[in-house]
């Protein structure tokens, strides 16, 4: 009975399975051989989450126009556009406000779990953080 999911040992039934990118759209693609359209969603889909995801904590200009950019697909609802979040989710069975709510959760869970050093890093004055890089060669 060690074993059994709980509320006393955290491990609720109610827990959601994780899934990785790749097991998710592997699943996605399987099920739309053939139909172009679909195909196409399901890789602007997958484009925008790696997007943001990869560039959250980009340092380049570049990489942060890229991560809001994404962002800010997810968080627009453009029912006319066909290419929107809203009908790419629905053209796929997908439930649009679930995923954007497990995309910010995830956003706000890995700026939450930024290490230590992020955070001292960025309080030092640039002549201070200039010293440390030229140590550090």
């Amino acid at each position: 009975m060690k074993n059994q999911p709980t509320a006393e040992n955290g491990t609720g039934v109610f827990q959601p399975d994780l899934l990785l990118p790749s097991q998710f759209f592997t699943a996605l693609r399987g099920r739309s051989q053939g139909d172009g359209q679909r195909r196409l969603m399901i890789a602007v889909l997958e484009d925008a989450i790696e997007c943001f995801q990869k560039y959250l904590d980009a340092k380049d200009s570049r990489g942060r126009q890229l991560g809001t950019e994404a962002e800010a697909w997810f968080l627009t609802d453009e029912p006319t556009w066909l290419f929107s979040f809203a009908n790419v989710c629905e053209t796929l069975d997908l439930n649009p406000a679930f995923l954007r709510e497990g995309l910010l959760a995830w956003k706000t869970n890995r700026l939450v779990a930024r290490p230590a050093e992020d955070a001292t890093d960025s309080l030092l004055p640039d002549a201070d953080k200039k010293h440390d890089s030229q140590h550090a060669a």
